[in-house]
């Protein structure tokens, strides 16, 4: 991952991405540097707008959502999304006890962040 990251500075700070930039990126954050996977990472983004990537990928989300998959897939989806929604409902009701005993009455992520 690091890699990764590596090139998305170098093209957000307007560098080239080849193996001296990657590799003085990640030396100068402490990382033991591949020269191989340094190379094939460079090799990889050769053709590859980054710009146009990252507003792709931004947007795949909502649209995976949105165009659904195999059958396969879907009833592995459904499966896993029964399993969860158990879990859930185990948690919760793990929750409301530890809230009942304890007292504390609307602690949690929305008091962090509230």
């Amino acid at each position: 991952m690091e890699y990764v990251y590596a090139a998305l500075i170098l093209n957000e700070t307007g560098e080239e991405i080849n193996e001296d930039n990657v590799t003085g990126v990640l030396e100068a954050a402490g990382v033991d540097v591949e020269e191989s996977r340094v190379k094939a990472l460079v090799a990889a983004l050769e053709d590859v707008d980054i710009e146009e990537a990252i507003e792709t990928a931004a947007a795949a989300p909502a649209a995976g959502a949105a165009s659904g998959g195999s059958a396969d897939a879907d009833a592995s989806a459904d499966e896993a999304d029964d399993d969860d929604e158990a879990d859930e409902a185990d948690a919760d009701d793990e929750a409301d006890d530890d809230d009942e005993e304890e007292g504390d009455g609307g602690e949690g992520l929305g008091e962090l962040f509230g």
